[in-house]
């Protein structure tokens, strides 16, 4: 059999090409989120970048104050506990707090949120530790989701297993859009 250098083009090429092959943009994620009430609490966008994951947390109707938000395990947000979300999203089994010296939990936010007199407040975390790609051991998408929470109080960064933040006041179920028909 003789080798041409046409089939060893063609060859050569079948393994070069899906080392050019482009990674799948992952589309962003937007999460409606309620009170324990039902009510329209705002949204956040996961959006997902080379390096790290944006989110961006438009909140309303919510006390006026600082409040802690997380990332939780389960895609799940009954009201009016939300406890069936679970606890916080902690594939690395770390302990709480961005500021705790042991690591932190994947699903703790690097800070608090502010919600203004008109009960309206804005953030956006940029992290390295979370991902929206499914196959990632830190994704969010995974497994079949998990849930963005908003607590009555602020984290205080360092004391485990919550941050002192108090009881879950909104919630919104953070999963893998349905495919466009």
């Amino acid at each position: 059999m003789r080798f041409t250098a046409a089939a060893a083009t063609a060859a050569l090429s079948l393994l070069v090409i899906p080392a050019f092959a482009k990674a799948k943009k992952i589309p962003p994620v937007v999460v409606p989120i309620k009170t324990s009430a039902g009510e329209d609490a705002g949204t956040a966008t996961f959006t997902q970048g080379k390096k790290d994951l944006a989110i961006k947390v438009s909140l309303k109707n919510l006390p006026v104050g600082e409040h802690a938000v997380h990332i939780h395990q389960k895609p799940l947000c009954d009201g009016p506990d939300f406890k069936t979300a679970g606890g916080h999203f902690n594939p690395d089994n770390k302990q709480h707090g961005t500021l705790n010296p042991m690591g932190h939990h994947n699903g703790d936010m690097p800070q608090n949120i502010s919600i203004g007199e008109g009960h309206v407040g804005q953030a956006t975390f940029k992290v390295t530790y979370l991902s929206l790609d499914p196959s990632s051991p830190n994704s969010i998408l995974a497994n079949g989701g998990t849930s963005i929470m908003v607590h009555e109080k602020p984290d205080d960064m360092k004391t485990d297993p919550t941050g002192n933040a108090g009881n879950r006041i909104a919630c919104g179920v953070i999963m893998e859009p349905a495919p466009a028909q």
